[in-house]
């Protein structure tokens, strides 16, 4: 089953340690490259998850961002450190002892000294399994994003592919009328000349421009490109790659047969042929 490299996903838990969010961006690209954005308090948790996007993802640009907004409420308690504080008051003693004028503190000047007050602390354990938990559930959303873009992109594929095949079958019918207007274009031109030709020299002269104006091998490579085609996007491998080169070798298919025909009919069936492998092209961009 083929995947879009395109998606979006955002889940949201909440419990004593705040509001947790976070969202899983990814669009195409050549390989996989993850750019992650997390609260300071979920750092230690990035190799970790970068692994895991690695284990469901194989190509897109992907932005991870993790938006932590801590609980407001907490216990309610100022905790200070004792021994920061001892420590502090000790020096002010000495400061105040020694400078002439013996100036006084503000207290919220010692509670605003780094190390005096501590934050509340957020219990870490509990925080990183829910941070672990919202990222699994997010990634799988994306990926099942990923998965319905994809079903998307097969179905317009597989008509590309259908239609292509109809226009193969067009040319292929109209084979036995261009070798047979080409043949007899050749013979009115001997007549042109009034001339006496060796039919035999004249057969094998017409053997070789038709040899040459054959289209029956891009044919039948172009009917072998779209089966593989199909049976790429109906596997369980990625299967952007590789379809991007069938795209190519299409292309090419389709070029050779265009430079090749004498018939303008043809040629018009070969130029739609172009344009729908182009389509084809840009939805592979896509397909990871």
């Amino acid at each position: 089953m083929i995947t879009s490299m395109t998606g979006f996903a955002r889940r949201e838990a909440s419990g004593p340690w705040g509001h947790l969010a976070c969202e899983l961006r990814s669009v195409n690209h050549r390989y996989l490259e993850a750019g992650f954005r997390l609260p300071e308090e979920l750092r230690a948790l990035e190799t970790e998850l970068r692994q895991a996007l690695a284990r469901d993802l194989r190509r897109g640009k992907v932005d991870c961002t993790l938006h932590l907004r801590a609980s407001q409420g907490g216990s309610g308690e100022l905790v200070i450190d004792d021994r920061a504080l001892a420590s502090l008051l000790t020096r002010v003693r000495e400061i105040t002892v020694a400078t002439p004028g013996k100036p006084t503190v503000d207290v919220m000047d010692i509670l605003r000294w780094p190390g005096i007050v501590r934050e509340d602390e957020t219990d870490t354990e509990s925080l990183q399994a829910a941070a672990r938990a919202l990222f699994a559930d997010t990634l799988r959303e994306l990926s099942e994003s990923r998965a319905r873009e994809g079903v998307r992109l097969r179905e317009l594929v597989e008509q590309r592919c259908a239609a292509i095949e109809q226009l193969v079958a067009q040319v292929r019918a109209r084979l036995p009328e261009i070798q047979a207007r080409v043949r007899q274009r050749l013979v009115d031109r001997v007549a042109e000349l009034g001339t006496t030709v060796d039919e035999e020299r004249l057969e094998q002269e017409l053997v070789l421009l038709l040899q040459r104006l054959d289209v029956a091998e891009e044919l039948d490579r172009l009917t072998g490109h779209v089966e593989e085609t199909r049976r790429v996007i109906g596997g369980n491998e990625a299967a952007g790659r590789r379809l991007d080169f069938l795209m190519q070798e299409l292309n090419r298919e389709a070029n050779t047969l265009s430079s090749k025909s004498q018939d303008l009919e043809t040629t018009r069936f070969a130029v739609d042929m172009k344009v729908m492998i182009e389509q084809m092209r840009e939805q592979v961009q896509n397909i990871e």
